[in-house]
């Protein structure tokens, strides 16, 4: 496994049959940090003041290790995100421990062991640990190494064996290795481990590639049982990942940090101290204020320090990168990073990237590179890079801004200039039912032509008709009202939040896989239970939320049946929480080819009357994208023909497949429909394009007729999908049935 550098997992001594109870997965981790806050103050180890959430794995792991939190506290100022992965697997393996019932000294093994698992990376160099890419087969062997460190800096102040043995084999395979232990033989905890490990590692997102969901991680784990990990604890650890309620993170967080005074002279360490470090380390240096700012602007904003370390990483570099801050925050902007090649298409070398050469010459530097987006497109962008000097004139960073020279609209801004009939909810100036409707069905259809993920968040406020009967319909209104902008506050470029009726809502995720969509939930959720409202007597509402991601041959109905479901499941498991379903489009989808609106023409040929709802000119910015993706080489342009000529070489994955070459010809013109809402509002007549396609084969060749009618297919549906067109006859019948039906 490419996640997990080593792992392991326990065998089958441990079939417990324990209580319904969950596993802290990286979606809940953050409110379980912030819930500590609570805790603490209950036992009194908490300041009035709320800390960090940088902060927040210290001070678990000062009040759960003693002397052992320097060691956590060393780790965390060398790498942040190493400290915080430790600190999720631990809270993993001590809900593990409780769901199997283990005694109390293999849990209190088990945890500790779990914190200091990569303490050893202290001593791997920063150029390993902050690489933006994949490692190397010489750089993973460089990490493992540094397992035998760790166990020697935790030997300076433990005098537990069993502990010492636990960490000393958490990389050991369940199968064996050369000069390691295997199967029965890895101390348990070792196994625990290296199933918690590895879980963590594929549903956190990356910089080479985003979180996979739960399912697909738990679907990697046994694939991988009697390999790498125990089968019988792999199993084990599903069972506890599909039971799941919020009671046993409560149990773990209070432990953690309200019962341990009592227990930490039964721990191995030989001194304890509950001491914190005066200031956690920020990433960096940005008022609220100026984070605000930044995150408003369209175009990436990036700050990085004398060490090229990413600092911080606006919500325009997300969108124009599909980077997440926190896979990029803590790495080194490296032209790997982005994949950088220049205007040539050729790689740019780390001597030639432009922050070095801004930074050694002390002076600003602007230049035209080309990025690759994590789906894997390129993206041309203007790279600005200015040097931060400080007082005495030594560089202290940078700052980068990314400039998207494409300039295509998201899809949020092609719906508010297509559907300029657009109504909204009158209350919540969110969109209203029947917009969220005709949005869902374009969404599903979009993303899967293009083969990227989308999701649909249903949420629906806990025990609404308790807050009319108790405070009165006005705080009913402000409660639905406050969702509606929490909601909308936290949608990205492209997204849709809609009422979908009563105190329920429906957020669309556009290019956002279920476990990024059930994270943003999770935030939501969070959040809106902190708001007090004035209207409530200073009270605070919860809400519930199901989560689904589209998958092969959804339909809006199947789709919404499925999300309905999870936000139901979550209501029946107690409320206020996230439950997600679903698994993603991991094959093609079914359902009617999108081919059969085809006219067979002449031999080798075909043609298309297409109809895209926007105007002419939109349409034309959308075939500049076909043409510069596809490489495309224009013939001729005249009135409103354009004639243009495409190579299929990059639909072939081998080199001896020659490629075929193709006319293809395109004449657009701007076409009045009338048009009417679902309920006869915002009657008119809108701009659409109407566009005649004919697709031919330059050369004959009659033994590669079915080669060409099929690469012929995929240039149509590559038009289709840049310019959001539907077969022109279908979408007239309809738009005159509308009327009808309304």
């Amino acid at each position: 496994m490419d996640d997990a550098i080593a792992s392991n997992a326990p065998t089958g001594a441990l079939d417990h049959s324990a209580p319904a109870t969950p596993e802290p997965t990286p979606q809940r981790v953050p409110a379980l940090l912030s819930s500590l806050e609570q805790a603490a103050s209950a036992s009194g180890l908490s300041a009035s003041e709320p800390l960090e959430q940088s902060r927040h794995e210290v001070s678990i792991a000062q009040a759960r290790l003693g002397l052992g939190g320097a060691l956590f506290s060393a780790i965390h100022f060398k790498h942040p995100h190493t400290a915080a992965h430790c600190c999720r697997v631990a809270l993993s393996c001590s809900a593990w421990a409780q769901f199997a019932e283990l005694d109390a000294e293999t849990r209190d093994v088990l945890e500790l062991a779990a914190l200091l698992h990569d303490i050893g990376k202290i001593g791997v160099p920063d150029r390993v640990l902050l690489k933006p890419g994949r490692l190397t087969a010489e750089e993973k062997s460089l990490v493992r190494a540094q397992q035998a460190a760790g166990v020697q800096i935790i030997a300076a102040c433990c005098g537990s064996e069993r502990l010492l043995r636990a960490v000393r084999h958490c990389l050991d395979h369940y199968d064996g290795e050369p000069g390691s232990l295997a199967g029965q033989d890895i101390p348990l905890e070792s196994r625990m481990i290296a199933i918690a490990d590895a879980f963590d590692a594929m549903v956190t997102d990356q910089v080479y590639r985003p979180a996979r969901p739960r399912e697909r991680a738990l679907a990697e784990l046994f694939e991988f049982a009697g390999t790498q990990f125990d089968p019988a604890l792999v199993k084990q650890f599903t069972e506890l990942n599909s039971k799941g309620h919020e009671s046993l993170y409560r149990t773990v967080a209070s432990d953690w940090l309200g019962q341990m005074a009592v227990r930490l002279e039964t721990l191995p360490w030989q001194t304890a101290t509950n001491a914190l470090p005066e200031e956690a380390p920020k990433d960096c240096d940005v008022s609220p204020f100026d984070q605000v700012l930044v995150d408003s602007l369209r175009d990436g904003v990036v700050f990085v320090d004398n060490e090229s370390r990413i600092t911080m990483w606006s919500v325009g570099a997300e969108r124009l990168t599909g980077i997440p801050r926190d896979a990029a925050v803590g790495k080194a902007f490296l032209p790997e990073l982005l994949g950088m090649k220049n205007e040539l298409r050729r790689p740019i070398t780390e001597s030639a990237c432009p922050l070095r050469r801004s930074i050694e010459s002390g002076s600003r530097l602007s230049q035209k590179v080309i990025i690759r987006e994590r789906p894997g497109n390129d993206t041309e962008i203007q790279l600005t890079v200015t040097p931060v000097p400080g007082k005495d004139g030594a560089p202290l960073g940078a700052t980068l801004l990314l400039e998207d020279l494409q300039q295509l609209a998201s899809l949020e801004q092609q719906c508010d200039q297509l559907n300029t009939e657009v109504t909204q909810d009158p209350m919540t100036k969110v969109a209203n039912r029947g917009e969220f409707d005709r949005m869902l069905a374009l969404f599903i259809e979009s993303h899967q032509q293009s083969r990227l993920p989308c999701s649909l968040i249903m949420t629906d406020i806990d025990r609404f008709k308790s807050i009319n009967d108790t405070f009165g319909h006005q705080a009913g209104d402000e409660a639905i009202i406050t969702l509606a902008k929490l909601l909308k506050a936290n949608c990205r470029s492209g997204d849709l939040v809609a009422r979908y009726g009563g105190e329920e809502f429906a957020v669309l995720c556009a290019d956002c896989g279920t476990a990024d969509a059930a994270r943003r939930a999770e935030d939501m959720r969070v959040r809106l239970s902190e708001i007090e409202h004035d209207c409530l007597g200073g009270k605070q509402i919860t809400a519930s939320f199901g989560v689904t991601e589209v998958q092969p041959g959804d339909t809006p109905e199947t789709m919404l049946r499925r999300s309905d479901r999870a936000l139901l499941m979550a209501k029946e498991q107690g409320r206020n929480q996230v439950v997600q379903l679903g698994n993603g489009m991991t094959e093609e989808a079914g359902g009617k080819r999108w081919w059969s609106f085809l006219k067979p023409r002449a031999k080798n040929s075909m043609s298309a009357d297409l109809i895209s709802p926007v105007p002419v000119e939109i349409a034309v910015e959308k075939l500049r994208g076909f043409v510069s993706d596809q490489k495309a080489r224009i013939v001729s342009i005249k009135d409103n023909t354009v004639r243009m000529e495409v190579s299929t070489s990059s639909l072939h994955s081998t080199s001896d497949v020659r490629p075929i070459t193709f006319g293809v010809e395109m004449q657009l013109k701007e076409i009045r429909v009338t048009r009417t809402s679902g309920i006869g509002l915002a009657a008119g007549e809108y701009p659409n394009s109407r566009i005649l396609v004919e697709i031919r084969a330059l050369k004959n060749r009659s033994r590669r007729s079915a080669e060409i009618a099929n690469c012929g297919r995929l240039i149509m549906q590559s038009i289709k999908a840049y310019l959001m067109a539907k077969d022109a006859q279908e979408e007239l019948k309809a738009e005159a049935a509308a009327p009808a039906e309304a």
